[in-house]
């Protein structure tokens, strides 16, 4: 079955917008299983019951809550969290151009796959090009579901990624955990040690081939599952809807007018930065329009 988009929008730098579709980047491989009943093999159900009445809840009836404090929570409209979300949603826009090397490991979270849409090939592959010349990557935001994302667009042979980044405020600190710190000699690490391990580093030094590298904890799993499965047992089969597609945004577009009015553009005050500093600053709490309020006795529960 062929792949579906994530979501099809645009990819915006300066006053040039591209056309994309935002296509998964990677494939999960892990074993899923189902939970049954030892007792008769049958698959075991998780329904969505309301804690007071002990009834079922339809989909149709369940909202999201955000507990603001122990036991009191405000119901939010769909409209609120589309509201939160509306500058960014299917607009990866890109607010900087840095170096690659800037972009620690511990920022790195989920790859996706930018594609063209129809008609916009040149400038998808003029932002490729122009980011393998400089060495440089996109920063941007991007809103996938109802969470804001800081995004990475990088270069990758004929394609452009998106990389997913974590903000700082979901980065723990090193300096929480014990961490040794000091030099080798602090630690009473000998010259003749630093030797012996950089020659075993050394012999053991080759170029990275993913293709050496196997899942084998899963194909030993996948072969005690066929063993399994020559015994008597049960399975169960879920189907899942399939997710209507859409089709991708196209344009035609003058590139060496928007880039020439985007340089323009360099002398003017950035909008977008000055309102995300002025965002920084203290601000007067305004109360929400439209709130509900509720005890809740038991746990929270997720929505």
């Amino acid at each position: 079955m062929a792949a579906r988009p994530i979501w099809n929008g645009t990819l915006s730098f300066g006053l040039l917008n591209i056309p994309i579709q935002l296509m998964t980047g990677e494939k999960r491989n892990e074993l899923h299983f189902r939970q049954m009943d030892q007792r008769n093999k049958a698959p075991i159900k998780y329904e969505r019951v309301n804690a007071e009445t002990g009834e079922e809840v339809p989909w149709k009836e369940i909202v999201k809550a955000y507990e603001y404090s122990k036991g009191h929570y405000v119901v939010l409209e769909p409209e609120d969290i589309a509201e939160a979300a509306a500058e960014n949603r299917e607009v990866i826009d890109i607010e900087a151009f840095v170096d690659r090397e800037q972009i620690g490991p511990q920022y790195l979270e989920k790859p996706y796959v930018l594609v063209p849409g129809k008609k916009a090939e040149k400038g998808y592959v003029l932002l490729r090009e122009v980011l393998k010349k400089t060495g440089k990557v996109g920063i941007g935001r991007v809103v996938i579901r109802t969470k804001e994302y800081l995004s990475m667009v990088v270069p990758q042979e004929d394609a452009l990624m998106l990389i997913l980044l974590r903000f700082p405020e979901e980065i723990v600190a090193v300096e929480e955990y014990n961490i040794p710190e000091g030099s080798a000699s602090k630690w009473h690490v000998s010259p003749k040690e630093m030797e012996m391990a950089t020659t075993l580093l050394e012999s053991m030094a080759s170029d990275f081939d993913p293709e050496d590298y196997k899942d084998e904890f899963r194909e030993r799993l996948t072969a005690a599952i066929k063993k399994r499965m020559k015994q008597k047992g049960a399975t169960t089969e879920v189907a899942e809807e399939e997710a209507p597609t859409h089709d991708a945004t196209t344009n035609v577009v003058d590139f060496m007018a928007l880039l020439k009015k985007s340089l323009d553009k360099k002398g003017e005050a950035p909008a977008k930065t000055t309102a995300r500093k002025a965002a920084k600053k203290p601000a007067t709490k305004k109360a929400p329009a439209k709130s509900t309020t509720r005890s809740a006795s038991k746990s929270k529960k997720s929505a």
